[in-house]
């Protein structure tokens, strides 16, 4: 049975989710890619406002695709995470408990998870069409000369992921080949 979450995701809620755990997510995300990412840091590094707030946010690595007539986003499916990795470990320090993309991230970002109490939520690549239906509202908050890749406030209803990486560091991709190949 999929555990439901509402954001904004506290530290406590994230440490209570393990690797594994099919999840709804309901509420708001944000969106943003490298780029963005890039310059969140740089201000965060200057000691400058973000334009987000960043605590108990959860991130969605994707560039969506132009909304349809009647839809609030177009096809809105995940970006490879790990070339967030390199600005993770600051924004989960500033406060970000989830984050959600596709792939493996590095153990930078897993010392940063454990350390601080944050999730990195998997979700099905190939599925962004479907993703994307989860979308009730889209706005560009941030960045809009990045096109695709501004940062959007996303609010979303039953938007499905999967714990891959809980706050302990028990990684989803590891465990789960392991019991796989031990099943043979």
């Amino acid at each position: 049975m999929p555990v439901s979450i509402t954001t904004p995701l506290s530290r406590e809620q994230a440490r209570n989710l393990k690797a594994g755990d099919s999840c709804l997510i309901s509420g708001v995300i944000y969106t943003a890619r490298d780029t963005a990412h890039k310059r969140l840091c740089e201000l965060a590094e200057q000691g400058k406002e973000l334009p987000i707030d960043v605590k108990d946010a959860t991130i969605y690595y994707v560039g969506p695709t132009p909304a349809r007539p009647g839809q609030a986003i177009g096809s809105a499916g995940p970006t490879t995470s790990y070339r967030m990795d390199a600005y993770s470990p600051l924004l989960i320090s500033l406060g970000e408990t989830g984050m959600i993309g596709k792939g493996k991230r590095g153990p930078e970002v897993v010392a940063a998870m454990k350390e601080h109490g944050a999730v990195y939520f998997g979700a099905i690549g190939g599925c962004g069409a479907l993703l994307g239906q989860c979308v009730r509202k889209a706005e560009i908050v941030a960045y809009e000369d990045l096109g695709a890749e501004a940062i959007r406030r996303l609010e979303v209803e039953n938007f499905p992921v999967i714990v891959v990486i809980d706050s302990q560091g028990n990684n989803l991709y590891e465990t789960g080949r392991k019991a796989y190949l031990e099943s043979l």
